[in-house]
């Protein structure tokens, strides 16, 4: 350090030669580091020495560290570090040969050392009151002495005696309390058999109510059924959740009743930029978008049923009826799609003719028109419905599906309700596989004879034969698969025995 200015001006008072002091200063801090150089260094007292090593750990406390750091690791220098303080404290211990017979006398000569000792003197008292309450119930006695039992364990362990003393001590405590409760125990026990006894003979009388109740709820109900129906399909399917039978007959009958709610009437004379063939067109363009995103037939089914409803109110010129086919399906497949496709896949099936925001506006105007009622009833679930009361084999149902997807481009259809559509089809495709006419059964569960669907019968065979342009072969094409059957190349009726 420099020196301050009160020294400076008394070494001009005094005429003291500053410079010498300085050198003889200099030579000094010299000589101390030359001194300090040849010293050995001394550990741990100069901060700028780099901190070596420590010594190795002693071999007891060696674990290898792994890369995640181990828990188990911790858990080991824990325990290692309470080992290795705890036996400093006591240095005598019980040898081998103080233990030598394991007879009975010296295993008493030993309890009474472990006993004796002053480490477990003070805390014999404390557990007396504890083991034997007077005033308080047998089962509140229990809970503390073995509390007392685990607390003598423990503080034994912590002590210098061997796990042989710990677990005789451990038996004498039991052996004293057992004996000193066992008239206790024997009283309890008699008392809750005798309790048990009362509740077993209170409850069983409520679980064999409940039982019986359930089995109520469960069991199918004896209906009259009308003369020549074979079954009763719902009480056949009563424990299946999935078939719902104790609502399937009520909502079918309540899906029926809304039909009146969508009449669709004869609006090609309204549309003038429209025709039949034009809506054939688009049907079968819709059909084969479904087909190519895997969309299920009530997606389908519910979009041609928005096409036809919106056409009943508006008239839609020959640029958009394209949009209201893709804005229908978009609409049918958010009602009924577990994922349905994305609005840029729409766009894209129909080669970017429309924007987005084209797209967009028709879906609102569409649910404007239907009024966001978009719980049509359909010719497809009530198909699935007749097929199952009857007990129609797979062939026959996929070709009434097939005849009920080709009506759907006819526009003589439209008018009918999807209830009789459904009955015509199948009605239809017993005749063609030679199975019988309509049955009793069918006639009880659809709710119509043959007189109701006679025509609507006539009409879709006619279908059948007619014989459209290439253009229109996407149904046919779809069920002639192996998948379907091959349904569609199934020979035609000329004429029906209905």
């Amino acid at each position: 350090m420099a020196p301050s200015k009160v020294l400076n001006a008394q070494n001009k008072q005094t005429g003291i030669n500053v410079t010498a002091g300085r050198k003889r200063i200099t030579t000094r801090s010299q000589n101390s580091v030359l001194n300090n150089a040849l010293k050995p260094p001394v550990v741990g007292k100069d901060p700028r020495i780099k901190r070596k090593a420590e010594a190795s750990p002693p071999k007891e406390k060696t674990t290898k560290r792994s890369a995640l750091g181990n828990i188990t690791n911790a858990i080991g220098k824990s325990l290692a570090t309470h080992q290795t303080q705890e036996p400093k404290k006591p240095v005598k211990k019980t040898t081998t040969t103080e233990i030598k017979p394991f007879t009975q006398t010296s295993s008493v000569r030993t309890l009474e050392k472990a006993v004796t000792k002053p480490e477990v003197v003070p805390q014999k008292p404390k557990p007396v009151p504890r083991v034997k309450p007077v005033k308080k119930d047998d089962e509140k006695a229990e809970i503390p002495s073995k509390i007392v039992n685990v607390r003598r364990s423990l503080d034994l362990e912590k002590s210098d005696d061997s796990s042989l003393y710990v677990s005789a001590l451990e038996d004498v405590g039991d052996d004293c309390s057992k004996k000193s409760r066992r008239s206790n125990i024997q009283s309890e026990e008699t008392e809750k058999t005798e309790k048990e006894i009362v509740v077993c003979e209170l409850q069983v009388p409520a679980k064999s109510e409940e039982k019986s109740t359930v089995a109520q709820l469960d069991a199918a109900p004896n209906r009259i059924l009308p003369e020549g129906v074979q079954w009763d399909f719902d009480a056949e399917n009563w424990l299946d959740p999935f078939q719902v039978s104790h609502y399937a007959m009520d909502i079918f009958n309540y899906l029926k009743d809304r039909e009146r709610l969508f009449p669709i009437g004869d609006y090609m004379g309204k549309q003038v930029c429209l025709s039949r063939w034009m809506r054939a067109l688009l049907v079968d363009w819709m059909v084969e978008v479904q087909e190519s995103f895997e969309l299920n037939h009530e997606t389908l089914y519910l979009a041609v049923k928005l096409v036809d409803l919106y056409l009943t109110k508006v008239t839609v010129g020959k640029e958009t009826l394209q949009l209201l086919g893709a804005a229908s399906l978009f609409i049918a497949s958010k009602y009924d799609e577990r994922i349905p496709p994305m609005v840029e896949d729409f766009l894209y099936i129909c080669d970017g003719a429309y924007t987005q925001r084209e797209l967009i506006r028709m879906e609102m105007s569409v649910l404007k028109v239907v009024d966001f009622d978009l719980g049509i009833p359909l010719s497809y679930r009530f198909l699935r419905r007749y097929a199952r009361c009857a007990k129609v084999s797979m062939p026959t149902l996929t070709l009434a599906r097939y005849i009920l997807e080709y009506s759907l481009m006819d526009y003589a259809t439209i008018m009918f309700s999807d209830s009789k559509m459904a009955a015509a089809a199948l009605l239809l495709a017993l005749q063609m596989k030679d199975l019988g006419g309509w049955t009793p059964t069918l006639e009880y569960y659809s709710g119509y004879k043959v007189d109701d669907i006679r025509d609507i019968v006539n009409i879709l065979n006619q279908g059948l034969h007619r014989k459209h342009k290439e253009v229109l072969t996407t149904v046919r094409n779809k069920y002639s698969h192996k998948i379907f059957f091959e349904v569609a190349k199934l020979p035609l009726k000329d004429s029906l025995d209905i």
